[in-house]
């Protein structure tokens, strides 16, 4: 090596030290190749909103694995790590991800800003998590979620607020949608797997009768199924709602002993591979969920 290339060198491995020192001193995250703000989310509808809300200016990552439950999930060192990457991670809070308190131990408040999306007035059922099946809760969070990014992202702040418009426009209309087709049922009360949809049915008057409780994997008393069981005959239930990441028995168990039929009503804690793979997302599943009431509830139209 002549002594020309060695200088080179030496003043190339100068610099990148002198760099990386700079970003250290300044706690700066650097960005990613593509330019874009990386976003991690702890769950399927945190990571819709982050896609509608950031469009091409953001890089999502949902760490709760396709098919997993959110409520059981635990970080994995490779989660943990996208996590401390971000420039923005999104939790839902309300219980959900009880692991919060350990990350908020290793991530840099000073360049990743933690959003807990669940936070604020409008949550009324205390202890219960679920509130993105609320469309009017749903907008929310991502107005929250907009909020962030104009604030961590400035140069895109026009961008973050115009889709949040839009993204208004759809949840606007579909809660529209469950208004109108809610609205001349001839019941009022469905039977579902586990205790998701409280925020849904206190907004469009209906009441839910879980058999299990707010994680799908609580287990219901003797009483509670005989109870559920009396109930469901007594009001002449024809369906009896299932979800698509939990197992379906003991739905089924409560129809056969009914005569009842079963139904799919989906908490949208996650997306299947089927699901992912067909297209499906929030505002889809929305709509099958609504026509799946609408038939269980014997709804008429307008």
């Amino acid at each position: 090596m002549n002594k020309k290339t060695a200088t080179t060198l030496i003043f190339a491995v100068l610099v990148l030290f002198v760099f990386a020192w700079k970003i250290s001193e300044k706690n700066i995250v650097p960005p990613s190749p593509s330019d874009r703000m990386l976003v991690t989310a702890s769950f399927y509808p945190l990571a819709f909103l982050a896609e509608e809300i950031g469009g091409n200016k953001v890089q999502v990552v949902n760490f709760t694995p396709t098919g997993a439950e959110p409520h059981e999930y635990e970080p994995s060192p490779r989660d943990m790590a996208n996590m401390e990457r971000s420039r923005v991670l999104i939790v839902n809070g309300l219980g959900l991800e009880p692991w919060i308190l350990s990350v908020q131990k290793n991530i840099n408040p000073q360049t990743t800003f933690l959003l807990v999306a669940g936070e604020g007035k409008d949550i009324s059922r205390k202890g219960d998590p679920h509130i993105w099946l609320s469309p009017a809760i749903m907008y929310g969070m991502a107005k929250k979620i907009a909020l962030t990014f104009s604030e961590v992202d400035a140069a895109n702040g026009a961008t973050y607020l115009n889709n949040l418009e839009i993204f208004k426009n759809k949840i606007n209309a579909l809660g529209d949608e469950y208004r109108s087709g809610l609205s001349h049922c001839k019941s009022k009360s469905f039977v579902t797997s586990h205790n998701a949809f409280g925020y849904l049915a206190d907004n469009y008057g209906l009441e839910q009768i879980s058999i299990a409780g707010l994680s799908p994997d609580a287990e219901p008393s003797p009483k509670q199924l005989t109870d559920i069981v009396t109930f469901a005959k007594k009001n002449n239930v024809k369906y009896i709602f299932f979800e698509s990441l939990a197992s379906p028995e003991l739905s089924q168990m409560i129809a056969d002993e009914i005569g009842a039929k079963t139904l799919v009503l989906n908490p949208l804690e996650g997306l299947t591979a089927e699901e992912e793979r067909s297209g499906k997302n929030y505002l889809s599943i929305m709509r099958d969920n609504l026509a799946n009431l609408q038939t269980a509830l014997s709804c008429s139209p307008r």
